[in-house]
């Protein structure tokens, strides 16, 4: 990793290598940062306040070699990064201002991305993960981790089921409490219904009656214009002397037939008046027809009028017209049908939540079994790490309870609470010598106690977890002497099959690793490119002599340093 302007850090780059890699320093010199460093690749939170004071951003780069072809590797190629010489290059961006960027493989990406990716590259293992694992919640999440698909198929299947019955008991629920609006709704769309019924409106029918009530309220205007018009195109009979346009335009025609063989513009003048006379003919004896059929009478205005007042309460009351009056009624009778049938539904959900409910203890009681087997197996595996961590009589138990709840679901005989996890509380258990009690580890440990035992159990879940590296944050805090001696052991082991990086002040743990990179700042303060040194031979020596006592140059301090290498090589 390239770590630029990030905390004390001013730049500095992190070569860590395969195997076990230590990182020291003193108190405040940086070492930190390099943790803080991986958590951006791996997409972690972008605090402005990383930036170094005077600086307009934060950069680290890193470099991760992945396997081609594996999942991650195969990840990063859909989302557009290139892979160099089968290594993922990774960099995050954060400004002083709070903006974050991320690029993966030389492609702009979300930060998500790197979340997503970085279960598959490295698992983190801090002070905050052990405090975390003190909470019962952590602790079953803990187990279900550690059993894998044992506990992940049934859990899937009750999950599955859990969904399901709050979806079921919610709409039971709203249908049960809302009964009496439902009522009212039902009685008000029945209501409107039967108004609608009984009118039994015609769509179009308003449009239609509205024109033939103006037709009848107007029916003298009309015959008079009717006749009028009748008598100006084809004559008054009443009046034989009496000029109509029928026979001037007769007149007109014969004049134009007489000469129409001398002129061909004047015989298509004479074909155009024929058609004049036609079209006179025609509507001469539409109109005659027009005001023979016209209706006049006043009763069927009436109802007429009568009919568009009974249409007009409906349109008032259900739509602006007739056809939107027949939507409403449409729409509420399929809504009156739905309410109509919530007695049949509610009786269904009722007979569905049961039976879900039977269902649902069965999963759980499988669930339970599964992290009940899962908990021997692991408390035994924590137990065999404390045995290697200088706890050799310590035992560590994981209890797999219930609680009792008369609403819950039946498990082992009893009706007991759940949640969307199962109806078990997990809890880890300690009993730190022969004959004492097991008690929660929050209450039955040590400080140096606990660490050793959130070791133990980060060791055991560093054994399930397919990541090829793995860092460990000051685990060993509160860690001394011989037990300090066995961590350094332990996570040398560990190295064997990962990548494992560590960083302590503890020398006994420091003295087992491949390779020990040493933070120190200058004096202005700051951690520059050569303020990440790997220490070799003598000046190892000299920088275990300072954590053993405070002073490089004892000796002391010099010569137990040297007799921890030896011992740690020996066994290595």
């Amino acid at each position: 990793m390239r770590i630029r302007s990030l905390g004390v850090i001013d730049d500095a780059v992190v070569e860590l290598s395969p195997g076990f890699t230590a990182v020291t320093g003193e108190t405040g010199a940086g070492k930190t940062m390099v943790v803080t460093s991986l958590g951006l690749l791996l997409g972690g939170r972008a605090d402005p306040a990383l930036v170094r004071i005077g600086a307009r951003s934060a950069v680290v780069e890193g470099r991760v070699s992945v396997p081609a072809g594996a999942p991650v590797a195969v990840r990063a190629e859909e989302a557009g990064a290139e892979l160099d010489d089968g290594a993922l290059l990774i960099s995050r961006t954060i400004s002083a201002e709070g903006r974050s960027r991320a690029h993966l493989g030389g492609r702009s990406v979300p930060v998500g991305m790197l979340t997503e990716l970085a279960d598959e590259l490295v698992a983190v293992h801090g002070q905050t993960d052990q405090q975390g694992l003190l909470k019962p919640a952590r602790q079953r999440q803990a187990l279900d981790r550690y059993a894998g698909d044992a506990v992940a198929g049934p859990h899937a299947e009750y999950a599955a089921a859990y969904r399901r019955l709050k979806a079921v008991s919610a709409e039971l629920a709203e249908l049960t409490t809302r009964a009496r609006e439902r009522a009212q709704e039902a009685d008000l769309l029945r209501f409107g219904l039967n108004e609608v019924a009984a009118v039994e409106p015609r769509a179009g029918e308003d449009v239609e009656l509205a024109a033939e009530a103006e037709r009848l309220g107007h029916a003298e205007a009309l015959a008079s214009a009717a006749s009028v018009a009748h008598a100006a195109l084809a004559g008054n009979p009443e009046d034989p002397e009496g000029v109509d346009a029928a026979t001037l335009v007769a007149g007109a025609g014969r004049a134009l037939d007489a000469v129409r063989a001398h002129d061909p513009a004047l015989a298509a003048l004479a074909d155009r008046m024929g058609e004049i006379s036609i079209l006179l003919a025609d509507v001469a004896g539409e109109l005659a027809g027009y005001a023979d059929d016209l209706d006049a009478d006043p009763l069927r205005l009436a109802a007429v009028e009568e009919r568009r007042s009974a249409l007009g309460g409906l349109t008032r009351k259900y739509g602006e017209d007739i056809a939107a009056v027949l939507a409403w009624a449409e729409d509420g009778a399929a809504r009156l049908t739905e309410l109509e049938g919530d007695d049949d539904r509610i009786g269904e959900l009722t007979a569905e939540r049961d039976a879900l409910r039977t269902e649902l203890s069965g999963l759980a009681q499988a669930l339970t079994d599964a992290r009940t087997a899962a908990a021997a197996r692991f408390a035994e595996a924590v137990t065999a790490e404390l045995a290697h961590l200088a706890m050799p009589h310590a035992r560590v138990t994981i209890a797999v309870r219930q609680t009792d709840d008369p609403e819950g679901v039946e498990v082992g005989g009893r009706t007991v609470a759940y949640t969307s996890s199962g109806a078990d509380e997990v809890e880890l258990l300690l009993a730190p010598h022969p004959g004492a009690q097991p008690r929660p580890i929050a209450k039955g440990a040590s400080g140096g106690e606990l660490s050793r035992v959130m070791l133990a159990v980060e060791v055991v879940f560093a054994g399930t977890d397919p990541v090829p590296t793995y860092l460990f944050d000051e685990v060993d805090a509160g860690v001394g002497g011989k037990a300090a001696v066995e961590i350094g052991r332990r996570l040398a082991k560990l190295a064997k099959s990962a990548q494992v990086v560590v960083v302590t002040h503890l020398p006994q743990v420091a003295a087992f690793a491949d390779r020990q990179l040493l933070v120190e700042k200058t004096d202005d303060g700051s951690v520059t490119r050569s303020g990440v040194t790997v220490l070799q031979g003598e000046d190892r020596v000299r920088e275990l002599s300072r954590m053993l006592a405070g002073q490089e140059d004892s000796e002391t301090a010099r010569a137990h340093a040297e007799e921890l290498l030896a011992t740690a090589r020996a066994e290595v």
